[in-house]
């Protein structure tokens, strides 16, 4: 008896593969479904859907006639989830942000969003400290903490600042007052801030020595503002952001007096 195991993004596409292998069609076979797959989350935590799809022999396919053309399009090992004699297993369930045993607040949602990316992280909840934290724009931070969490902080914090995002675009269907969330992951954002009011120091020094407008790299509004905060009031030196879009860049000169 012919046997092929085969994956692809959705059960459909796994079975559709498994029926090419052994050139048959889906009436000619048994269908056990392995694994039902998951799309993952930022592109974390995916999983292929995979399935092992057996030819049937001729006595199996006479059963098939005697049960009548109503079964001829149920699959065996495909019934519902939870069935108890199903191949097909639900995967725990993930309590979803909102619901009566969830209030929905920022650290349930990230700790919702994390589980189905399967990080295993700890958040945690404190106040906004610093203008990396984001004082004066968020009401909370989520900090990350765990091991291995780069894939979430990605290159120069973009995924951080996307996760960031989700975060709050749940939180807004609360309501216009609902709370506001910064994420920082594993202290990435403190570091960032300690490495821009360093940068920011230096290059002030420079201008002052040399009478000349210095530009920074491009960053990200949040970085932009540290920069300015950190030289706010320094006597002889004025920032400004120029440029367009994702190339707006924070411009240090002597300052006008």
């Amino acid at each position: 008896m012919a046997t092929a195991e085969t994956s692809g993004r959705t059960i459909e596409e796994a079975i559709a593969a498994a029926l090419q292998e052994l050139d048959a069609r889906r009436d000619e076979v048994q269908i056990e479904v392995v694994a039902t797959g998951k799309a993952g989350l930022f592109g974390i935590g995916g999983e292929p859907a995979r399935v092992r799809v057996t030819l049937a022999d001729d006595e199996g396919e006479d059963e098939d006639e005697d049960q009548g053309e109503d079964e001829d399009d149920v699959d065996e090992g495909a019934e519902a989830p939870g069935d108890e004699d199903g191949e097909w297993e639900a995967e725990p369930a993930v309590p979803s942000p909102g619901g009566p045993e969830d209030p929905g607040e920022p650290v349930s949602i990230l700790r919702h969003l994390l589980a189905l990316m399967r990080i295993d992280a700890e958040v945690k909840a404190r106040e906004p400290e610093t203008p990396g934290d984001g004082v004066g724009h968020v009401t909370t931070v989520l900090d990350v903490d765990g091991e291995d969490l780069g894939l979430l902080i990605g290159r120069r914090g973009e995924t951080l600042s996307s996760l960031q995002y989700v975060v709050n675009l749940i939180l807004a269907r609360r309501g216009p007052d609902g709370p506001v969330a910064g994420v920082d992951v594993a202290g990435y954002k403190r570091r960032r801030e300690e490495s821009l009011n360093g940068l920011a120091r230096r290059m002030a020094d420079r201008v002052r020595a040399s009478g000349r407008t210095i530009t920074l790299e491009p960053m990200p509004p949040s970085e932009r503002r540290i920069v300015h905060l950190a030289l706010a009031e320094d006597a002889d030196v004025e920032t400004a952001s120029v440029g367009e879009g994702d190339f707006r860049k924070v411009a240090l000169s002597p300052r006008r007096t």
